[in-house]
């Protein structure tokens, strides 16, 4: 398919995504809103065991070799 062709059917397939407007199940919305986590619970990071940051306890000590005088 030469790239005129190609760029016609992008831009038609954008197109459709663009102005698609699917219809709306309120009541399934809401019961999925109702349903989820509920304001009193605390929020659980399912990656902060894998990417571990430095704690927020630990405090900045500089690198005491720089204050010394020779």
């Amino acid at each position: 398919m030469g790239r005129g062709r190609q760029k016609a059917k992008h831009t038609k397939v954008a197109r459709e995504l663009k102005y698609f407007s699917p219809e709306t199940n309120y009541g399934a919305l809401e019961r999925e809103l109702a349903s989820g986590q509920h304001a009193g619970e605390d929020y659980v990071d399912r990656w902060a065991d894998e990417y571990e940051g430095p704690d927020e306890d630990d405090e900045f000590e500089p690198h005491q070799d720089q204050n010394k005088t020779a």
